[in-house]
């Protein structure tokens, strides 16, 4: 059985690597018995991809002018959109589709027999693009990795709803009306589902509902299956030896780590950690802990937060991200809104607890006062009580120890490879 998986990036975006994690894990399964032939078909190699040659991993942009190509759609798309933005701080959280490759004569399209997308967005492909695959009568398997499939073009509502009726008067648009590009991507994709034999899987039950609740998706089947994490690489390691990784001092105090693609995309709700940091502080002024960031930016915040702060940048190979996961006593994860996000995961399978905002399908990874702590949504006083649980834990390595327990029972390449291998085979036989 060959299933080709399609997602715009290899490694660039918490998407890409859920992708890839689960192209490693068939592989690992294919290997051994023979079930399942897996191919990651990757729209664009971001830069630092293009010399990170894997196996199975098929680049469509595989010469220079077939990546200017690519780059030419990702242009495209931007500059349709452009004169619809609202401002510039949505400019990429919202793709219309309208440019896109096609795909149907691709030898790892032709030789497939189960297609299975990601996030395919960015120039990869259009709706246009998704309309001749779905063509092909081959069975489709769609892992949904935000919203988009059932919105009118955004990747995160915000609180907006109407998805469950009818797309328009968008809140990312710069003038929304009843019949504004929300509208017509919405209809666009009435007509794409309108024939379409899709299964959907994603990770989230909150994601579940959210689709299943839609006025495009309601009709299709749905199985919640969550991302693999290869729990070899991604395990506790020593603390001295995570120190010594990023020449952190080791000084005994503890630490909080918090991580984002972008610490400055509101969505992931840095302000409200650092106002949580502030009230710890103002109500313990005993404690004193140490604070971890990694990603792309630098907030305003941080020059106001009341603990020491060590930036370890952007973290690009897997020994960085498990060497700062084992170097926190605890991952802060205040999202507004997410879907599983795949830091939880990796802090979880490091054996380090997590404290979360009680939102998208972050309550399904943590269990409260068990591997971690749950806060209601926008609270930071409920934050910081989840900080102080942490800090102050009578028996830290209990916690340790239930984060890694759950995320060896819920998130093993074994576990999340067999359900999907399963989905295959009740495809195929139908």
């Amino acid at each position: 059985m060959r299933v080709t998986h399609l997602s715009t990036y290899h490694l660039f975006g918490g998407a890409a690597v859920a992708a890839n994690r689960l192209h490693q894990a068939l592989a690992k399964v294919g290997r051994l018995n023979e079930s399942v032939e897996s191919t990651l078909l990757v729209g664009t190699s971001n830069r630092q991809e293009t010399h990170r040659p894997a196996p199975g991993v098929i680049y469509l942009a595989n010469n220079f002018l077939a990546e200017q190509t690519a780059f030419g759609r990702f242009v495209a798309e931007r500059l349709y959109f452009l004169p619809q933005e609202r401002d510039s701080s949505v400019r990429f959280q919202f793709s219309p589709a309208k440019f896109g490759a096609n795909l149907n004569f691709h030898p790892a399209i032709q030789q497939a027999d189960i297609l299975h997308l990601h996030w395919i967005n960015f120039g990869f492909l259009s709706i246009d693009g998704l309309r001749s695959l779905f063509d092909l009568g081959k069975p489709i398997v769609w892992t949904l990795h935000d919203q988009w499939a059932f919105t009118g073009g955004c990747h995160y509502s915000r609180g907006c709803d109407r998805f469950l009726n009818h797309c328009h008067h968008c809140p990312y648009l710069k003038k929304p009306t009843e019949h504004d590009l929300s509208a017509t991507v919405f209809e666009q994709k009435k007509q794409l589902f309108g024939n379409a034999r899709v299964h959907f899987t994603p990770p989230s039950h909150w994601l579940a509902d959210q689709g299943q609740r839609s006025a495009l998706l309601h009709e299709f089947p749905f199985a919640v299956i969550p991302y693999a994490i290869d729990q070899t690489i991604f395990c506790p390691i020593d603390r001295i030896e995570a120190n010594a990784w990023f020449d952190l001092p080791d000084m005994g105090r503890p630490r909080l780590l918090f991580g984002s693609a972008n610490i400055t995309d509101s969505r992931k709700g840095f302000a409200y950690f650092a106002e949580a940091l502030t009230l710890l502080h103002q109500q313990h002024p005993d404690l004193k802990p140490e604070i971890l960031l990694f990603g792309k930016g630098r907030s305003y915040l941080l020059s106001e937060l009341p603990y020491p702060v060590h930036h370890l940048g952007l973290l690009t190979t897997d020994d960085d991200i498990v060497a700062a996961y084992n170097a926190a006593d605890a991952l802060v994860v205040p999202s507004l809104e997410d879907n599983l996000p795949n830091t939880v995961i990796e802090a979880m399978a490091c054996g380090t607890p997590v404290v979360g905002f009680k939102t998208g399908g972050i309550p399904e990874m943590i269990d409260h006062q068990q591997n971690g702590y749950l806060a209601a949504i926008g609270s930071s006083q409920e934050l910081a009580n989840g900080l102080l649980f942490i800090l102050t834990h009578p028996n830290p390595k209990t916690l340790r120890q239930n984060a890694r327990h759950s995320a060896e029972t819920n998130f093993s390449e074994e576990v999340v490879a067999s359900q999907h291998i399963d989905l295959y085979q009740k495809l195929m036989s139908e």
